[in-house]
């Protein structure tokens, strides 16, 4: 025999209970919508969305597929998009193992003979089998225009020494960019002691922190792009040879270009994600080319008479550096394998030589020089006029005993 069904009453109550329990408890607290913080979640400007530019955008994507290439700087005026096609990037990165221990250390660094005393936390976990490290996309960090040299290169936590009486060191924003892109926005405005530091570290692969009995080594492998303002003031000469491409970053003359500039900027700031999800398609593929850009650069070379005509435009510009050289074979190398091809040749020298030649002639190195030349002929002609003049001089010269 069938139950009877309960009458509406008890329905009613029950339905009654029933919101109460759900309105109590942690179901309340859940249910509770987050608070709003105001935090930004606009997605970056498709990089394949921008309009014309290309010496720049071909210049960061050769960093990219080859960071041997030592990174990029981009000079030009305000509002040229600068900024807006470097952030752009992150959606074209590729993977990179990040470590998880707090001395940022990678199973590599397990293999010397004092990975147990320098990385002790971590040789632990690695001798039980436990893993140390993972793969993510590379970063883009960008390095505030405010930030101190203990926020770049690191210092004591302050937290820490005073909630737990101990002093440990932190890393700072060069060793976080470590195998990331990291990225200076008004490069010229940074203190000098900054620039030095970023500078060291970029060319030496790491650095050495030193607080008292305190002392840190970390790695800092990684590709430096600086932008900058001709116009708010100038870069010194060593700092500018150490990027390695540089890009004069001019505003586009064209009124059809500068229309479509319009259009796609008003279509993105309405809506960035719809924007976005117009370029994921080709902005994947373009990742996977640059993916397979950087296997097929192990095996690059250059062709014989590439490098002759790189050479030989070294020599015909007269650039003392020899960064000019290296960039530009390594920038080839990078071309060639972004085209597909094993071989770098002639047409990948003509295209990368603009951006990584220019600016590095020095006209008052050619002065100086140019002088120094001048005060040894005049050092020369005075000798042998003397040596000439004085025969007893010149073989009792020819007689000395050399000087030690």
């Amino acid at each position: 025999m069938s139950e009877p069904l309960p009458d509406q009453e008890t329905v009613n109550e029950a339905s009654a209970l029933m919101r109460l329990l759900d309105q109590a408890g942690a179901q309340r607290v859940l249910s509770t919508a987050p608070p709003d913080l105001g935090l930004s979640e606009k997605r970056p400007f498709p990089f394949l969305a921008v309009v014309g530019q290309y010496e720049m955008r071909i210049a960061l994507l050769l960093a990219i597929i080859n960071p041997a290439v030592g990174g990029v700087l981009l000079i030009g005026p305000r509002g040229t998009g600068k900024t807006t096609v470097v952030r752009s990037l992150v959606d074209l990165l590729p993977d990179v193992e990040v470590s998880d221990c707090e001395e940022g250390a990678l199973p590599e660094d397990m293999t010397s003979d004092s990975a147990s005393v320098l990385y002790p936390d971590c040789y632990e976990k690695l001798q039980a089998g436990e893993a140390i490290s993972h793969y993510e996309p590379v970063k883009l960090v960008e390095l505030p225009l405010n930030a101190r040299l203990d926020d770049v290169v690191g210092g004591v936590n302050e937290r820490i020494a005073v909630q737990q009486n101990r002093v440990r060191l932190e890393r700072g924003i060069l060793s976080r960019a470590d195998n990331n892109l990291l990225y200076i926005d008004e490069v010229n405005l940074l203190d000098n002691s900054i620039i030095d530091a970023i500078l060291d570290a970029s060319a030496q692969g790491s650095y050495t922190v030193r607080r008292g009995a305190m002392v840190g080594t970390y790695r800092s492998r990684f590709v430096l792009i600086g932008s900058m303002n001709p116009e708010e003031g100038r870069l010194r000469p060593q700092i500018l040879d150490r990027f390695g491409l540089r890009v004069n970053v001019r505003g586009l003359m064209a009124s059809e270009e500068r229309l479509e500039v319009y259009r796609r900027v008003r279509e993105y700031r309405q809506n960035s994600y719809a924007f976005a999800r117009e370029w994921e398609r080709l902005t994947a593929e373009t990742r996977e080319e640059i993916l397979l850009a950087r296997d097929l650069l192990k095996e690059t070379t250059i062709a014989d008479d590439a490098l002759e005509l790189g050479l030989g435009l070294v020599e015909a510009l007269e650039i003392d550096s020899h960064r000019a050289e290296y960039t530009m074979f390594e920038a080839a190398r990078a071309r060639a394998a972004s085209d597909g091809r094993d071989v770098a040749t002639l047409r990948d020298i003509r295209a990368v030589a603009p951006l990584a030649l220019r600016q590095r002639r020095s006209e008052f190195m050619n002065q100086f020089f140019e002088s120094q030349a001048v005060e040894d002929a005049e050092i020369r002609q005075h000798v042998d006029r003397l040596a000439t003049s004085s025969p007893d001089r010149a073989d009792h010269a020819a007689a000395a005993p050399p000087a030690p």
